[in-house]
């Protein structure tokens, strides 16, 4: 029976703003990618989105990104190594700070947006956020884009690694994601997400724009929590998982 998690990126509303439906979307998933303030959320949200996660028995995980809350963590920052792995490292230990104030523990870390795209494809920056998670704990799973430098580099730290697919996200032909500027870049469609969840899990493959079939080694789903459409798609992902005999766990739960 195939295993596999489904993660969301979630907390990433800010102050009064509100971003995405966190109470709808969380009854549906197994582990959620917590913001940490940088491109979105704040100690509040963070403390709200911890208990609602412990409340639904979801696992806790950071999702850092690039310092850029008007433009949301999308937009590429050039830094030094030195200066990622201090970011990373400085947004675990908030949320660690703050789910320890709620009788919760950080157990994986999902990297956000433009910082993820980047440490995909440049091994500089993918080894930069390896060290920081090591950094902080050895033992925090990383999750990350599966076949992409990230995943290269987080092996040869010593870190667990859990491969991650995409429920919602279109795929171009060489594996990655495709950029969110094309209009095709996010599937609103809960029947072609729930299809192209079931194609990872059961037959091991990403499927791009074209049609191609990539191998591919997935053990965590993402569905992306700001969306409009998240609870549509996330649950449809999750029935189609289910009927097609998936089991789901949380990331501890899970051997890599």
């Amino acid at each position: 029976m195939p295993v596999v998690n489904i993660n969301a990126d979630i907390g990433e509303s800010f102050g009064t703003w509100e971003k995405g439906d966190d109470a709808g979307v969380m009854p549906l998933i197994n582990s959620a990618n917590i913001a940490c303030g940088f491109h979105a959320g704040d100690p509040s949200v963070m403390r709200t989105t911890v208990e609602l996660a412990m409340h639904h028995g979801v696992t806790l995980g950071a999702h850092p990104g690039y310092p850029d809350i008007q433009g949301f963590g999308r937009r590429p920052i050039r830094m030094s190594g030195r200066e990622i792995e201090n970011m990373v490292a400085y947004q675990i230990g908030a949320l660690m700070g703050v789910a320890a104030m709620a009788g919760g523990r950080i157990t994986h870390v999902k990297v956000h947006g433009a910082l993820s795209n980047v440490g995909a494809v440049e091994a500089d920056v993918a080894a930069a956020l390896a060290r920081g998670i090591k950094g902080v704990d050895r033992e925090l799973i990383h999750v990350c884009l599966a076949g992409s430098r990230m995943a290269d580099a987080t092996r040869q730290a010593g870190l667990r690694l859990a491969g991650e697919g995409f429920i919602d996200r279109m795929y171009d032909e060489d594996g990655n994601l495709t950029s969110r500027q094309n209009r095709d870049a996010v599937h609103h469609d809960p029947a072609v997400a729930a299809a192209q969840a079931v194609a990872m899990a059961v037959d091991g493959v990403i499927v791009t724009r074209e049609g191609r079939r990539i191998p591919a080694e997935i053990h965590s789903m993402c569905l992306h929590g700001d969306e409009p459409t998240a609870q549509a798609v996330g649950g449809a992902a999750r029935q189609a998982l289910l009927d097609a005999g998936v089991e789901l766990r949380g990331l501890p739960e899970m051997t890599f």
